[in-house]
């Protein structure tokens, strides 16, 4: 008899995957699902009639949560979707290092392996930080991905 070598198991962050299935009748506006390949935050849905096939479709627009870029599908409502695991954390930021944020979690460990966010919200993030600011990012992470989202003043001063 063998080693037990083909048993070795990789864990992940949650020791989930990256989706889980839904079932298409489930899902609600401003939740997750893949859509095209892509985890989306749905914008719109829409439920047509049930046909003579009998499936009731659902028509469902998400946006990028990563991207922006807006995606459609079309599912008959007793299909599983696969909806992606979708996480938020926020991080103190204590540096802006070569275009990339210094970021500290609650426990106090630093990260530097996000990029300052493109567009509108980068400018505020530098402008805001280089005038002194307590900047708090909300960092989201799905599939792999993360990317910063939406930044606030830490008016807390310290955390209790």
């Amino acid at each position: 008899m063998t080693e037990m070598e083909d048993t070795h198991f990789e864990t992940a962050d949650s020791g989930a995957s990256q989706t889980f299935p839904m079932q298409c009748s489930a899902l609600r506006k401003n939740g997750h699902v893949m859509l095209k390949g892509r985890p989306c935050k749905i914008v719109e849905m829409s439920t047509s009639k049930t046909g003579k096939h009998g499936h009731a479709k659902v028509h469902m627009v998400g946006i990028d949560i990563f991207t922006g870029k807006k995606y459609e599908d079309i599912c008959p409502s007793t299909h599983n979707m696969d909806v992606p695991n979708v996480k938020r954390e926020d991080y103190q930021l204590t540096d802006i290092d070569d275009g990339f944020l210094v970021l500290m979690s609650d426990n106090g460990d630093l990260r530097e392996d996000l990029k300052i966010p493109d567009g509108e919200l980068g400018t505020q993030l530098r402008s805001e930080f280089d005038s002194g600011k307590e900047i708090v990012c909300t960092v989201l992470k799905s599939c792999g991905e993360e990317t910063v989202i939406a930044i606030k003043n830490n008016t807390s001063g310290d955390k209790n």
